[in-house]
Parts: C-alpha cells; structure tokens; sequence
C-alpha cells in the first residue's frame, strides 16, 4: 500500500501538481490540525479547463478496449489502497471507519462496473422508416466538471467520474472544501494506473470562487453536482449563459412508512441503520418514520432502546457506530433543531447514552422525536444529521399524504405485507426511488436519482450516459425518393 502525504493537498491538472494560496483542513473528532488545502482561483479553473478539452481530443478516440483495460486498472488500484482511503475518509469526514472501508470498496465496484460499459457506451438504435435507415449513436459530451459533497467523498467521487470516463469525457473535479484528501488519492491512483495527463484534473477551493468560475466556465460542457438543493439552484444559474447541462442529485426529506402489518423488528433494523449510520449525513436517510398509530407508541418504544444504545465516539474506532458531525457549523445547525422541535411541542423521546468520554470534536448526541406534526420544521427541513422524526398515522390515504407533504422527492421506504398496498403506495409516492421492506440497497444498473427538489437526472447503468453524451441520429436514404422541387422549370 502506497502511503499518502497529506501534509499539503495539491491542485492536480494536466498530470501535474500545483499549489499557491492555501487553506486549513481540521479533523472533525478532535478539531486538531489535518493539512494545508490548495484554494483555487479563477485562472487554476481555466488551467485545468484547457487541460481537459486539450486530453479530450485524445481520450475521446481512445481504444475502447485500452479504455476499458484502464478503467478496471483503476478499480484494482483502489482495492490495493481500500484501508488507506479507508482512514483517509474517515480522518477528513468524522465518518465511522465501519462504514469507510465498505464505501472505499464501493468505489471499486463503480469503476468495473463503468469499465464493462466502456464497450456499449456508444451503441444506440436502429430506426428504419420506409424510405430511409435511421440509426443513433452516442458521443461524448466533452470537458465536464464534477463537484462532490463531503459526506461519503470518496464514493460518490468514482460514482461520477467513472461513467464519464467510460463515456469518453474529460473532467474537472472539485471536491468539497471540508473533505478534500481522497479527491487528490484518487486522482494521484489513476495516473498510477495510466490514465493520461489532463484527462482527470483536481482544483480544490471554495464553492462561491472556484466553483462558480467551474459553473461558469465556457469549455465546461455540463456540472454534475452532489450537494444541497439551494447550491443546485445557484450552479444553474452559474451555467445558465454557457448553457450547461445539470446533473443535480439534491438533498432530502425521505419518509419511511410503516404499517401495522410489517415485521416491526425488521422495520427497526432498517430504520435506525438508514438514519444514524453514516452520522446522519446521507441524501437517502429515512429522516421521516411514518408509522400507524395502531403499533406506534410500541414502534417509538423498540426505536427508543436502539438509540440509547448507539455507540458515539471516535470515527478510528472499530466499534463506533456515529462519529462527529464534518464541521462545527454543521454542529449548530443539527443542534438547534432541537430546540426547535421542542419549541413546536414534539418530544424528545430519546437520545444516545452510550457516547465516549472526553469527545472535543463536533459531536451531535443522536436524538429521536416523537409525536411529531407533518407541517413542523423538524419535519419539512432537511437537518442531515443522526435526528430522527416520528410521525403517526391512520389510513393508507393519510399515510400517503404525509409522504409526500414535502418539497423533496429523492427516496421512500415502505414496510407493509399488502402487495397490493406495497404496489400502490410505491407507484404514487412522490420520490425517484422507492424501497419496499427494505434498506436502501443499491443496484448499479438502475436508475438513481429523485424529484422536485431533490435533483435533476439520474445515475446508474445506461442512466449515467444520457448525461455524459450527446445522441446523434443519422439518416440514410434508401434509393429515391421524392425530394419537392422548388424554383424549377
């Protein structure tokens, strides 16, 4: 395993390392000092902008099979080095390590799995019509910026990038401010494993400077952006006069219903390991648990034991469960929902007393609130964080309509026996991805991604290429046919 330095995170464009003004990166457990970060400017946007449309000339044409053969180089390289990303992430994060070491691996699998679409990325459809051949085909949008979250970094980095890089694109990446290590292990991996200067370039920097002169950038093709709904807002806006394409995956509010006809215990399971894992910090989490009110008070009571219980402590540890929040503002954000809850007349029903001692960092105790009201704030706005709403209902009609009393539409959940309920229910919630008795459980080939506020497009499978491609149909005459004549004798 190759050990990284990370005194220093550098900008990395056209193959090379740059650095100039720098900013200061923390270590959310104990706030101690973790390493000076490159701040990029306008002119380290544009840089890296020419490197990538230069590489695209190449890497367009690049031999499918090369490209392919490179793409699964680059998974292996990251399983070579999955314990170091590992640490890595969960040093810059405040993510449990449990969880790092599978979401490293992640990274992995979405590179091979990319690597075997590399062959069919260009395919499209035969469409003949009675007097011409129509076929499609598909080609590379070209430079494309990517700018990732800092909940789980470095998966969500191999989420975007590898399908771009199986599409034949070039890419700008920039990471978010307050996780950006893994960006440049990353990218450092795949020059190791012979992917060409330029064709994947870093510039590390703030989202209103580096990443608006990204969102602006004139040979910047399109921006996928994982983040919060009102920065998706702003990056369209950003792109508006160069007419990017948008790939927004935005924030949520996702509800999980539960009725009286689930297997309650199974139901727990998937409910607490959906909200606390992670510390809270997932687009996906079930932050709304809906439940009949026939089995509620004992649902909230099984709920209750479990989070007492939640192991809070050091990311590093082996057994901590929640770790700290990425930052102390994001600290006082989850905290003072509390208040708020409390102040709307919910109850605070439990909270972790299973924490470590002498814990400095920005450490949130997870807390669950019951006898919550649909139209409270805890309810409506999106906390990210281990906080955990309870909200009763009747019908199956009442149920729905607290389901989807939301401006977010990325995820639900439903726990139910009734396949006729299980059917219904999940074809008119309004989310882009509907679980049923189940976790979030992901499936590379299907479609990821959510409505209204919760984004624009979808991830996975042939999903990720309507993105990073453009289709091109091209038509054939076959013999013929009448073409008007104008203008003739």
């Amino acid at each position: 395993m190759t050990q990284h330095n990370i005194q220093q995170i550098q900008h990395i464009i056209g193959g090379e390392r740059i650095t100039g003004k720098t900013f200061a990166n923390y270590n959310p457990h104990d706030k101690s000092f973790l390493c000076d970060v490159a701040e990029g400017s306008s002119d380290d946007v544009d840089r890296a902008a020419q490197a990538a449309k230069k590489a695209f000339v190449t890497w367009r044409n690049f031999p499918i099979k090369k490209r392919r053969d490179l793409l699964y180089s680059i998974a292996q390289k990251i399983e070579e080095n999955a314990a170091e990303i590992a640490t890595l992430e969960s040093m810059d994060t405040g993510q449990p390590i449990r969880f790092m070491k599978k979401a490293a691996m992640r990274g992995a699998d979405n590179f091979r799995f990319f690597a075997d679409k590399v062959v069919t990325a260009r395919s499209g459809l035969t469409l003949p019509a009675d007097e011409h051949l129509n076929y499609t085909l598909r080609q590379p949008i070209g430079p494309v910026g990517v700018i990732t979250p800092w909940n789980t970094p470095f998966m969500l980095s191999t989420w975007k990038i590898a399908p771009a890089l199986a599409a034949g694109c070039t890419v700008v990446h920039k990471p978010a401010e307050l996780s950006p290590i893994t960006a440049e292990r990353l990218t450092l991996l795949m020059h190791e494993a012979g992917l060409p200067p330029g064709v994947v370039n870093v510039v590390n920097g703030f989202g209103e400077t580096t990443g608006k002169s990204l969102c602006e950038h004139p040979d910047i093709k399109a921006i996928a952006f994982v983040g919060e709904s009102r920065t998706g807002s702003c990056i369209m806006r950003q792109g508006a006069d160069t007419l990017k394409r948008v790939h927004f995956e935005l924030g949520g509010k996702n509800p999980v219903v539960v009725f009286a006809d689930a297997d309650i215990e199974r139901a727990v399971d998937a409910v607490i390991f959906m909200k606390y894992s992670l510390n809270g910090e997932r687009c996906t989490s079930s932050s709304r648990v809906i439940v009949q009110r026939s089995i509620y008070e004992e649902f909230n009571e099984r709920l209750a034991k479990r989070v007492a219980k939640l192991k809070v402590g050091n990311p590093l540890h082996p057994d901590t469960e929640v770790g700290p929040l990425i930052s102390k503002e994001h600290l006082q954000k989850v905290s003072s929902y509390v208040e708020i809850g409390e102040g709307e007349g919910a109850i605070l029903r439990a909270k972790s007393t299973n924490v470590a001692n002498e814990l400095t960092g920005n450490y949130f105790t997870p807390v669950l609130f019951s006898n919550v009201e649909s139209k409270m704030r805890i309810a409506q706005e999106e906390i990210f964080g281990p906080f955990l709403v309870s909200i009763a209902f009747e019908s199956d009609e009442e149920a729905l309509h607290i389901a989807n009393d939301i401006r977010y539409g990325l995820a639900a959940y439903l726990w139910t026996k009734d396949i006729t309920r299980a059917h219904t229910f999940a074809e008119n919630v309004a989310a882009g991805m509907v679980w049923v008795n189940s976790q979030n459980v992901r499936h590379l080939p299907t479609p990821f991604g959510g409505m209204k506020d919760s984004g624009i497009g979808r991830d996975g499978g042939d999903y990720s290429f309507d993105f990073y491609m453009e289709t091109k149909n091209i038509a054939i005459a076959m013999g013929e046919h009448r073409i008007p004549k104008l203008g003739a004798e």
